[in-house]
């Protein structure tokens, strides 16, 4: 008999309807096949793990210098690299492993996210409390999207058709832009400009978690009543 959780992991509704989903697939796609076959989806997990510590350090030591934030614009890269292809990879090879690896996945998934905002609130670019501000908005919306995985059977993995993918563009844009802008003093004195909007994305992130959930809840109520 098939276990319980193996068989929801494997069946959960994919909805990802960000602008790059198509493009990156192909990509992805492209690159599955040339892959060695020691290029396992461990490895690239770990991989991308690799990628989240250059963020965080490249962030943190950019204290020292701006040029620090080139490190973390590679990480980027990186981790892209290891969080796209560790699942593309299984299931080309098919060798899924459906509650190991949603359970390992998205376990990184979190400790990538508290190591970019971390690592963004350490900088001189930007205040620690905004960058949690963002931190709480991020893992608010993980929450949902993983809790209605359980109640829905749909993984939902893009909101106002951006993903995990055009969210590294943005914070890559911000690194440049903390890159060629310098620490100086901003328009409104302690609060910069980048703390205006790290923090304006991180209220979105928390504005969506409630329109989210009063969806799902609304969605829900309706199922029952309908029994």
């Amino acid at each position: 008999m098939a276990n319980t959780t193996e068989a929801r992991a494997g069946s959960i509704d994919r909805i990802q309807q960000n602008v790059l989903a198509r493009g990156e697939r192909r990509l992805l796609n492209w690159i599955c096949p040339r892959l060695p076959l020691w290029v396992t989806p461990d490895r690239l997990t770990s991989f991308g793990i690799v990628g989240a510590l250059m963020i965080f350090a490249g962030y943190a030591a950019s204290g020292f210098g701006a040029n620090w934030l080139w490190l973390a614009i590679a990480g980027y890269s990186i981790q892209w690299f290891g969080d796209s292809l560790d699942g593309s990879i299984a299931r080309w090879r098919k060798i899924e492993r459906p509650s190991f690896g949603y359970f390992i996945d998205h376990s990184c998934d979190g400790i990538t996210t508290l190591l970019i905002l971390a690592g963004i609130g350490f900088s001189p670019y930007v205040r620690l409390d905004v960058a949690l501000v963002a931190m709480t908005g991020y893992l608010l919306l993980s929450i949902h999207a993983y809790l209605s995985v359980h109640v829905m059977g749909e993984m939902k993995l893009s909101y106002l058709a951006a993903g995990p993918t055009e969210l590294r563009f943005v914070l890559i844009g911000l690194t440049i832009a903390m890159y060629g802008l310098g620490t100086g003093p901003g328009w409104f004195g302690a609060i910069s400009g980048f703390d205006i909007f790290v923090g304006t994305v991180g209220l979105i992130l928390i504005i969506l978690f409630l329109v989210q959930t009063a969806t799902v809840a609304r969605r829900l109520a309706s199922r029952a009543e309908q029994r």
